[in-house]
């Protein structure tokens, strides 16, 4: 996953959202179901402000796109928590860094 990017719950609801074409198949329902239920920013234009965070500097450079689609995904409320949650986060970012893009992701939320 270093290279991929990574797409978080809240992006993929958007994608579907805006899909033209109606597609009741099982699977489409079942994905619509679940990002439905897991969507942490419902405002599109909070979503896109928090893959605006992801793209700034330090926390772009240190983590990988699966590691910020995991923080976005969990709306963790401390750094511990995060690292906890996604183990790799431990030995690449620093408390104080994480911590506070931690908060401007869920400042962001509270506007979703």
């Amino acid at each position: 996953f270093q290279d991929a990017h990574c797409l978080f719950v809240s992006e993929v609801k958007i994608l579907l959202d805006a899909s033209q074409r109606p597609n009741t198949s099982e699977v489409y329902q079942k994905t619509i179901n679940y990002v439905t239920q897991f969507n942490r920013f419902t405002n599109p234009d909070v979503v896109r402000e928090v893959r605006a965070g992801m793209n700034e500097e330090p926390i772009h450079s240190l983590l990988t796109g699966f590691e910020l689609a995991q923080l976005a995904n969990l709306c963790c409320e401390e750094a511990e928590e995060a690292k906890a949650l996604i183990p790799s986060l431990a030995n690449k970012i620093d408390d104080e860094t994480l911590q506070n893009f931690l908060n401007q992701t869920l400042d962001l939320k509270k506007f979703s």
